[in-house]
């Protein structure tokens, strides 16, 4: 059943609202793939907070029509399932994740802060660790220093500490002796 003309309006007002904040938008057609794999990749965009959604591409042209993603309008044929996502990775990541398992999934085209990408370099983007990941091995690589620093010193104490008690034994022994 198609949609009238307010409830085009509200589908582009919506997608509008997700793209003016997005960083990322990954088109992947999805031909012939069956509803439950598609639940199944909807549930992980879900999870990982992409906005996931299957389209007309009139209404998805008129959505990003005078945006950074303008560009992706000319990619925008066949039936389609659109990725959106304000982190820069989680897009590309969702759909190429999936398209690794499931052939049925094609990525067509893709689009970072303004800049078209094409299959090769969404997969690529979809390699990149996510935020979260980056900024832990970010904290890891700073607290290093400090808790080596830390280790070292509680060897030292350990090893003190071994040396004490033979130490005061010894110093025991020695006023019994005399």
């Amino acid at each position: 059943m198609g949609l009238n003309l307010n409830d085009k309006k509200a589908v582009v007002a919506e997608v509008s609202a997700k793209v003016a904040t997005a960083q990322t938008i990954v088109v992947a057609e999805y031909r012939g793939i069956q509803v439950a794999h598609l639940t199944q990749l909807r549930a992980k965009a879900r999870a990982q907070g992409v906005y996931l959604r299957v389209l007309k591409n009139t209404l998805a042209r008129r959505a990003v029509e005078g945006t950074q993603f303008a560009s992706l309008a000319d990619s925008m044929t066949g039936p389609l399932i659109y990725s959106i996502s304000d982190d820069a990775v989680a897009a590309a990541k969702v759909i190429a994740d999936f398209a690794k398992t499931n052939d049925k999934l094609v990525i067509t085209a893709g689009n970072y802060a303004g800049k078209q990408l094409d299959k090769a370099a969404v997969a690529a983007l979809a390699s990149i660790p996510s935020r979260e990941v980056l900024i832990s091995q970010l904290l890891g690589v700073m607290l290093a220093p400090v808790s080596g620093f830390a280790r070292g010193l509680a060897a030292l104490a350990a090893k003190k500490s071994e040396g004490a008690p033979a130490a005061e034994v010894a110093a025991e022994e020695a006023p019994a002796a005399a």
